[in-house]
């Protein structure tokens, strides 16, 4: 098994961010702190180290996911200011194109929205000819978490009319009454399985079917079991989004319909919706809590997240 590459991105972030990490992560810091370093703490898989100059270092496997969370409360709390993250080179590196993948005609699907308390999931497949991937580079198309939704919203339209895909949204409402049966990586399985077999329905002259990887194949393939109609034949690759275009403007549409459905819902509820499930999460969940009572949670919201506590024990104050 191919061991997953250990990530140090850096984050700038203002002394009002620095408050909020300092709070959140007071448990989780370990007792030995590096010089000049505020704390040093532990987050699943990552170290994050907060230095009194304000640069935030976060280090593992899943650094890129906890560095987006912060990013996200630096925007939202300094919304004038611009977001400072830079990735390490040496993880450049780390990623190299499957040639044989990169320029072939594929199916790939991708999905957004797991990671966020509030908004649905989207799973999206798309096919991409070999034809197709000088028009994809001429936008930029690359791996969706390196463009901002700016972007994304941009250049979404270009491609939604030139490549063929097929998307599948789980509502919040869907998402809460499935969880208690599935966990999330099954759930995903499951919408992944539902695209790919549509876009293989229809279009035949492929060479590859792509998975950005979530689970190790058998696990996926078990997460299946009870379904009686599931695709074979899948490659399923780490970092996908880099490796194959048609993952990538899976993971892109994904994203475009993710802001969209968002965008909905602040403007339904009349609140601006934070993306992840950091703390000012749980501060926008209380106020909606406090305006419109506990069962708009099922409308927006994945209530199994241990946000939901939080945003319970805020709600009474």
């Amino acid at each position: 098994m191919k061991k997953e590459p250990v990530k140090t991105i850096t984050l700038k972030v203002s002394e009002n961010t620095m408050n909020k990490m300092n709070e959140y992560f007071e448990d989780k810091k370990r007792i030995k702190t590096p010089p000049y370093a505020v704390f040093q703490a532990d987050e699943a898989d990552t170290v994050v180290t907060l230095y009194q100059s304000g640069k935030a270092v976060f280090q593992g496997i899943s650094a890129d996911i906890d560095a987006n969370l912060w990013s996200q409360m630096e925007k939202n709390l300094n919304p004038n200011k611009k977001v400072d993250m830079k990735v390490a080179s040496n993880e450049k590196k780390e990623t190299k194109k499957n040639s044989k993948v990169y320029y072939a005609n594929t199916i790939g699907s991708d999905e957004v929205g797991t990671g966020d308390y509030f908004g649905p999931i989207v799973v999206t497949a798309s096919y991409v000819t070999k034809e197709d991937i000088p028009f994809l580079e001429s936008l930029g198309v690359k791996d969706s978490k390196k463009l901002t939704d700016e972007q994304i919203l941009k250049i979404t339209p270009q491609i939604i009319k030139k490549i063929p895909y097929y998307t599948m949204t789980l509502s919040n409402p869907e998402y809460n009454q499935r969880h208690s049966k599935y966990n999330m990586n099954a759930m995903k399985a499951i919408l992944h399985n539902k695209v790919l077999i549509e876009m293989t329905k229809q279009y035949k002259q492929y060479d590859y079917i792509v998975v950005d990887q979530f689970a190790e194949k058998y696990v996926y393939y078990n997460y299946l079991k009870q379904i009686p109609n599931v695709q074979r034949n899948i490659t399923f690759i780490t970092k996908a989004e880099d490796q194959c275009l048609s993952v990538a403007c899976s993971a892109i549409i994904s994203r475009y319909i993710f802001i969209k459905e968002f965008d909905k819902l602040s403007k339904k509820y009349n609140h601006t919706l934070p993306k992840g499930a950091g703390p000012i999460v749980n501060e926008v969940g209380a106020k909606l809590v406090k305006e419109y009572g506990i069962d708009v949670l099922n409308e927006i919201a994945k209530t199994n997240f241990k946000n939901t506590e939080k945003i319970k024990e805020l709600a009474q104050n």
